[in-house]
């Protein structure tokens, strides 16, 4: 007898996430029989996704059961598995995590996942989850909770502290490294294998290998990058010759933890080009549901991401390596704090999700990476407490402050701005 599961999709509203975690689950059968409840506040893009998805499944042919409701505990009844892509006002605040502190002087990348906007992300974001992990304690304790909404490792570290739930964490940064490098030697990304260790976004390349020969690529790494083009992850390239190791994921997202981080530029996201990819992906969707655009060819492909992989592993009990998961450490890093949120391989079958330890990080990595740990750590509690005090502890220990008096200011203006979402959550 075929073994099924209940899968629930918390912000299935969004357009680009929805459309990748789509491609995943119909272009197997793996999970064939399978319930998808599809959960958004908004109604309108609900009910597109919720369209789209059942257009996809019925294409594809992968035999799932499709639900759509704005009730996030009716869908939670029987769940194995909780999907949580949710933001508050994504665009809107984190525009305002980047634009107030500049006009304070601190100078950052992104404003995402660290320094002031990965702090109010924080604080916005973690009542939100808590109220999402009740729930889940409360009407399907055994699930799995997959997620994929930023800040990914304050999330995990939170839930990990303070909640009874199985949590995971799921992101393709390190996929990114792995083209970045495989680029510079020349070769294929799938005849690069890359195993990371570290944070979210700050993972380091432990080993660097041929994946049909196991040959160590490191020395080969070290050698052509130093006359590969300039222009290509400048600030990556400089910690790279310093440290001797490459560090995921980007410049702009390795630079959120570093206190000279904005020399990658600081700039900040593209929300223009980001509006208008969406604008035009919701014009293709509506073509595909009014039948006037045929579904593009990709749709029916998977996307690169891992939580079908990961969750169909548990399902049929596979035993399957996923090569990035953010997980609580407990030790599976031992030169990092155990109450601190990872990312590192991982195992999965019926029994869950099980961390593979690469063993101690290098040392200057470790300690690199260990200033962040203490941001994140504090910045979470600062967000569990709805502590404007611990707040600006939290920013006055985040290398990416520079000023106290540019810290009290920018916290007075964001945190009146976030109060809407800020509250003790545990």
């Amino acid at each position: 007898m075929t073994k099924t599961t209940k899968i629930v999709f918390v912000g299935a509203g969004s357009m680009s996430f929805g459309l990748s975690m789509f491609r995943d689950l119909f272009s197997s059968t793996s999970l064939s029989g399978s319930v998808l409840t599809l959960v958004d506040q908004d109604a309108e893009s609900l009910d597109r996704m919720a369209r789209l998805a059942r257009l996809l499944n019925e294409t594809c042919g992968a035999g799932l059961h499709i639900e759509s409701t704005g009730d996030r505990r009716a869908a939670f009844d029987g769940a194995g598995f909780v999907v949580n892509s949710t933001a508050i006002e994504r665009n809107r605040l984190w525009k305002l995590d980047f634009a107030v502190p500049k006009k304070f002087g601190i100078r950052h990348t992104l404003g995402e996942n660290g320094g002031p906007g990965g702090l109010f992300f924080t604080l916005r974001t973690l009542p939100l989850i808590f109220d999402i992990a009740r729930d889940i304690e409360e009407i399907c304790p055994n699930a799995l909770l997959i997620n994929f909404s930023n800040p990914e490792s304050r999330i995990i570290l939170a839930l990990g502290k303070y909640s009874r739930i199985r949590s995971v964490g799921l992101c393709h940064g390190l996929f990114m490294s792995q083209h970045d490098v495989a680029t510079i030697l020349g070769l294929a990304d799938d005849d690069v294998d890359v195993w990371g260790a570290g944070l979210n976004h700050f993972q380091c390349l432990m080993h660097i290998r041929d994946r049909r020969t196991g040959a160590d690529l490191y020395p080969r790494l070290r050698e052509l990058e130093q006359r590969y083009d300039p222009s290509l992850l400048s600030l990556t390239r400089r910690l790279f010759r310093v440290f001797g190791y490459w560090l995921t994921c980007s410049d702009e997202h390795l630079g959120e933890y570093l206190a000279f981080g904005w020399e990658a530029g600081e700039r900040g996201y593209d929300f223009a080009w980001d509006e208008a990819e969406r604008a035009k992906l919701k014009t293709v969707i509506d073509g595909v549901l009014d039948a006037t655009v045929g579904v593009p060819a990709d749709w029916r492909k998977p996307s690169g991401e891992r939580a079908v992989q990961l969750i169909a592993a548990m399902l049929h009990n596979q035993k399957r390596l996923i090569e990035s998961g953010i997980v609580f450490n407990r030790q599976t890093i031992p030169n990092l704090s155990a109450e601190l949120a990872v990312e590192v391989p991982v195992v999965v079958d019926a029994a869950g999700v099980h961390p593979v330890s690469l063993g101690p990080l290098p040392d200057s990595i470790a300690k690199l990476m260990g200033m962040q740990a203490s941001v994140q750590q504090l910045a979470v509690e600062a967000a569990v407490r709805g502590s404007k005090e611990l707040a600006l502890q939290a920013l006055l220990i985040d290398p990416v402050v520079h000023s106290s008096t540019a810290a009290a200011a920018l916290l007075e203006e964001l945190w009146a701005i976030n109060q809407p979402y800020i509250r003790c959550c545990i």
